[in-house]
């Protein structure tokens, strides 16, 4: 291999697992004529035999398929009645749709700064909770989580729901449970970018009917449904206003298909990432991301912070030059500043209180007064700020072997001795 052939495989980790078993489940829909969940020909019900499996690996009583993990965070801010008068606190290390949801829905993102886990600080969430706050919006970042625990104890205790985001760590767990069975609700994601994939689609999962039969009703036209698949309207309590996320019979096929393989893809890039965490830490003056509980990361991130802004930024292109990095459609052995939509200061929209049309809602809203000194712009979150400037970021795929491991291991050893650590 060249010195500066790329060293990383794409990024993406259920895509190297698509096989037999999704072209045979898709195609069974197919031959059935019934892409439609509720209704069709010959329904193959894939979207139901998705939501039991993952109500059995999460130890929960309701799971809803949905097209999009975008379109779940939306969905199940509505079923917690969050609106105008409402803030969501939210880590400033989070992707966009989190922030568009919250402004979705008229209410207002509140920042919380993280910890060196990447995740939200628990003793910042303490000082930031106000009388408007109303939902914690726990995300776990990067595959691995933070004191999830500590979280749900602080929120519960102020009388907040918690919504939990797994989009990038389907498949983890903390101290022995499954990520998603923390928040009063938890949301997942399969787009191609996710440890599972059906190229689009998403999750909901909680144990509280009433926030269940909400979601449901929002993510479908706004009723509920009997059992024929037919909407019912008359009931007083369920006639919201739906926004059409439903799921597919054609994603849910693929994504039972993967779902089942996703303990195998998780245990793959664990392995890797273990192995890079042990042979990167001999360089002085680099640490690891803190995970908490390292059985029980996804894998699919290597986060490494360096002494200060200055090594991070030359250590990346040096590593990079030397093949550390994948072809022209990947994203992997960055600087964290350069991490786009997941940094907050890098969401414009929100720096500038961007609102859905001209009227600037939510910004704009009288019941929103409250949040008029509220600041989105780089310098908010000191932490987050002092750890984005200098940490460099590995995605791990699952089908990275140990010896390209060793080689980047090497490489990153060679550069950073050249940079006299």
């Amino acid at each position: 291999m060249a010195p500066n052939e790329p060293l990383l495989p794409y990024e993406w980790p259920g895509s190297y697992f698509i096989g037999e078993e999704e072209i045979e489940a898709v195609n069974q829909v197919l031959l059935a004529r019934s892409p439609f969940r509720f209704y069709g020909h010959d329904l193959q019900h894939f979207a139901t035999r998705l939501e039991a499996i993952f109500r059995e690996r999460l130890g929960r009583q309701y799971a809803l398929g949905v097209n999009s993990g975008t379109a779940a965070l939306s969905i199940s801010l509505a079923a917690m009645d969050v609106g105008p008068g409402d803030e969501v606190l939210v880590p400033g290390y989070l992707w966009v749709s989190c922030a568009a949801a919250i402004v979705r829905a008229g209410a207002i993102p509140r920042l919380v700064d993280i910890d060196e886990t990447f995740c939200m600080d628990p003793a910042d969430l303490e000082r930031k909770i106000t009388s408007r706050s109303k939902v914690v919006l726990y995300i776990h970042m990067s595959g691995a989580t933070g004191d999830i625990a500590e979280v749900v104890k602080i929120a519960h205790a102020h009388g907040l729901h918690v919504l939990e985001d797994v989009a990038q760590a389907n498949g983890a767990s903390f101290r022995g449970r499954r990520l998603g069975s923390f928040g009063d609700m938890a949301i997942f994601s399969f787009q191609l970018n996710k440890n599972m994939t059906s190229g689009e689609g998403g999750m909901i999962a909680c144990d509280d009917k009433m926030l269940y039969d909400r979601a449901v009703a929002v993510h479908d036209l706004g009723y509920p449904r009997n059992e024929q698949g037919r909407l019912v309207t008359d009931d007083p309590d369920m006639q919201l206003w739906g926004q059409g996320s439903r799921m597919s019979e054609l994603t849910a096929a693929m994504a039972w298909s993967q779902v089942q393989k996703l303990d195998t893809i998780t245990g793959s890039m664990r392995k890797i990432n273990h192995l890079l965490y042990r042979g990167l830490a001999g360089i002085a003056g680099l640490r690891p991301r803190r995970v908490l509980d390292p059985d029980g990361d996804s894998g699919a991130f290597a986060l490494l912070i360096w002494p200060d802004a200055e090594t991070c930024q030359q250590i990346v292109p040096a590593t990079r030059a030397a093949g550390v990095t994948t072809g022209p459609q990947g994203i992997n052995n960055v600087m964290m500043r350069d991490w786009g939509l997941h940094l907050y200061y890098n969401n414009l929209s929100l720096v500038h209180k961007r609102g859905l049309n001209s009227a600037g809602r939510p910004w704009s809203d009288p019941d929103n007064a409250f949040a008029s000194d509220y600041t989105y712009h780089k310098g908010t979150l000191p932490q987050a700020d002092d750890l984005f400037s200098r940490t460099s970021l590995l995605e791990v795929p699952p089908v990275m072997t140990p010896e390209i491991a060793e080689r980047v291991i090497a490489i990153f050893r060679d550069c950073a001795a050249r940079l006299g650590l």
